[in-house]
């Protein structure tokens, strides 16, 4: 088995990402419409992607770039602290990870997609 198999959607993920499919925000859903069917520069991305024992709102492979969009819950220490550990983790396999609140989706998605634009290599 070829390490990207180990860690990207890994057994026993797949269940958790479904649900998570099914059950989108709305921050998640509209950001979704944007990008999906390479509706940005191009680029391939995939919702809902796990790695290792995460699972990323947003990737693109051919950047290892992931998009987290975060609610409430990331603003207080133990989400900062669990935000953290994810992106340290995330970060030793060459991912980078950039994110917004879920308000900047509604009040200003045209700059989220030039942020996501501009951090896509």
């Amino acid at each position: 088995m070829n390490r990207r198999r180990l860690i990207h959607n890994v057994a026993g993920s797949n269940e958790r990402r479904k649900e998570l499919r099914e059950s989108l925000t709305s921050a998640v859903a509209l950001l979704w419409l944007n990008l999906k069917g390479r509706r940005l520069n191009g680029k391939k991305f995939r919702r809902q992607h796990s790695i290792g024992p995460y699972i990323v709102d947003f990737f693109c492979p051919e950047c290892r770039l992931a998009v987290e969009l975060d609610g409430a819950a990331h603003w207080t220490d133990n989400g900062n602290e669990a935000d953290t550990r994810r992106s340290e983790f995330l970060k030793r396999f060459n991912v980078r990870v950039i994110r917004f609140e879920n308000r900047a989706v509604f009040e200003d998605l045209e700059g989220v997609l030039e942020d996501i634009k501009r951090n896509l290599l």
